[in-house]
């Protein structure tokens, strides 16, 4: 490849990085309590709780 070429790919891949990169959000991604259990959890599998 010639010089023009190679740079021309190394600033898109540059870009390319900079748009597809890491993120940083300031507001939660859910609100779906992970710490808390649902209510089928700790059951035995096909002993529901009758709902």
């Amino acid at each position: 490849m010639t010089s023009p070429k190679k740079s021309i790919l190394a600033l898109l891949v540059f870009v390319a990085a900079l748009l597809g990169g890491c993120t940083s959000k300031t507001e939660k991604d859910t609100s779906i309590p992970w710490s808390r259990p649902a209510d089928w959890e700790g059951q035995i599998p096909g002993m529901g709780g009758g709902r």
